[in-house]
């Protein structure tokens, strides 16, 4: 299939979002955010008239951060994923995230035009956990093109 990938991850904060402890990721979301927008194969991300996504709310639990973005290939998305800065904060996840029991991340290819709601990336995460990788929400390891 042609289309835009669509990516939503998520996960729930260690502590409250003014919380020293979160500093070093709090302090770095303009930057990283910043880095994917000028990346190669960048298209969209949700956010918020703050200009980051903090403040939206997938779940009821307010610690359980969302991040979505849209991209031209599933190739774009992992070079930015694992092979730019990010992945230097994607390895400390654990020290601002807990252990998510249920995935954290799927993608699912959208038409050209419209951007996923942040409840849409939700129930892409609920059916990769009820069914596995399917067309319909996938991961980096089992693709469906």
């Amino acid at each position: 299939m042609t289309g835009i990938l669509a990516q939503i991850n998520v996960g729930r904060l260690r502590y409250d979002l003014d919380d020293p402890r979160l500093a070093g990721f709090i302090g770095n979301l303009d930057r990283i955010n910043a880095l994917a927008e000028a990346s190669e194969g960048f298209l969209w991300r949700l956010k918020d008239s703050s200009g980051n996504a903090t403040a939206i709310r997938a779940y009821d639990d307010p610690r359980i951060a969302v991040n979505m973005s849209a991209w031209a290939s599933l190739e774009a998305l992992q070079r930015f994923a694992y092979r730019s800065e990010h992945l230097n904060f994607f390895r400390r996840r654990s020290e601002w995230f807990e252990a998510f029991a249920a995935p954290f991340l799927a993608l699912w290819w959208i038409e050209a035009g419209r951007w996923p709601s942040a409840a849409e990336g939700r129930a892409r995460l609920e059916h990769l956990a009820t069914h596995g990788p399917t067309p319909h929400a996938f991961t980096f390891r089992d693709r469906f093109t």
